[in-house]
C-alpha cells in the first residue's frame, strides 16, 4: 500500500516525501519498532562483518535519534555496556546510556572514558554534516567528522576491536584511506541495501592495529 500526500509541496520536496513514506526501510522501521531507516543499515553491516555479539563495550558517537543504539542493545549480549553520545537530546533506551555533548571537545571523551574504565571493542558512527550547497566545504566538514572519530578510535579502541564510520565518496576519499592506514587494519568498504542507491554514502569496517 502506498501513501499519498495531501499538502502541496514544491516539486523536489514532494518528491522526497513521497519517496520517504513509501520506502521499503521506513515502513520496516515503523512496523518493527525501531526509530530510524538507518538501523537496517547496522543491521546489515553486522550480518556481514558479526561484530555486535562479540563486543562488551560499544559507542555510538552521534547517536541520535538513536536506532544504532537500539539493534546495539537487541543484537549484543545482557552484559554489554552501550553508551551513546550526541549534541541532540533522544528518548531514552532502556541499557542503554546516553551523554549529550559535542565529540569534539574533550570534556566528552573523558567521560567516555570514565564510564567503560577499559578500552572499548567497537566505536560506530553514523554521522554526516548538514549540507551547505559547497561541495568543497562539505567535503571538509566530512573529512573532520570522519577523522575526529578515527582520532577518538585511536585512543580509545582497544587492539582488534571494530570501527564503523559513515564515509562519502568524493574528492578527499583518498585522503581519507591515507590517514586511516596508519591505525587501523582490515579496512573494508561496504555499501548495505538500505543506502539509497543515489546516495554517495558507504560504511568503512576496520579493525584496530
Amino acid at each position: 500500500m502506498k501513501f499519498k500526500l495531501l499538502k502541496k509541496h514544491k516539486k523536489d520536496s514532494n518528491k522526497w516525501l513521497s519517496r520517504h513514506i513509501n520506502d521499503e526501510f521506513v515502513l520496516k522501521s515503523k512496523k518493527e519498532g525501531f526509530r530510524s531507516r538507518s538501523s537496517y543499515k547496522l543491521i546489515q553491516i553486522n550480518n556481514k562483518f558479526d561484530f555486535l555479539n562479540s563486543s562488551k563495550n560499544i559507542l555510538d558517537l552521534g547517536c541520535a535519534p538513536g536506532g544504532w543504539l537500539q539493534v546495539s542493545k537487541k543484537f549484543s549480549s545482557v552484559e554489554t555496556k552501550i553508551l551513546g553520545i550526541d549534541k541532540l537530546d533522544i528518548e531514552a533506551i532502556p541499557g542503554v546510556q546516553f551523554y549529550k555533548g559535542d565529540i569534539f571537545e574533550e570534556e566528552v571523551v573523558n567521560y567516555i572514558q570514565v564510564f567503560f574504565r577499559t578500552k572499548i571493542d567497537l566505536i560506530m558512527s553514523d554521522m554526516s554534516p548538514n549540507s551547505t550547497g559547497n561541495k568543497r566545504v562539505d567535503h571538509l566538514r566530512i573529512f573532520s567528522l570522519v577523522e575526529r572519530v578515527v582520532n577518538i578510535s585511536t585512543k580509545l579502541l582497544q587492539k582488534d576491536g571494530f570501527i564503523v564510520i559513515k564515509i562519502f565518496q568524493g574528492g578527499m576519499y583518498g585522503d581519507l584511506m591515507n590517514n586511516m592506514k596508519g591505525s587501523l587494519k582490515n579496512i573494508k568498504n561496504f555499501k548495505p541495501k538500505a543506502s539509497r542507491k543515489e546516495s554517495p554514502e558507504m560504511y568503512l569496517i576496520a579493525q584496530k592495529k
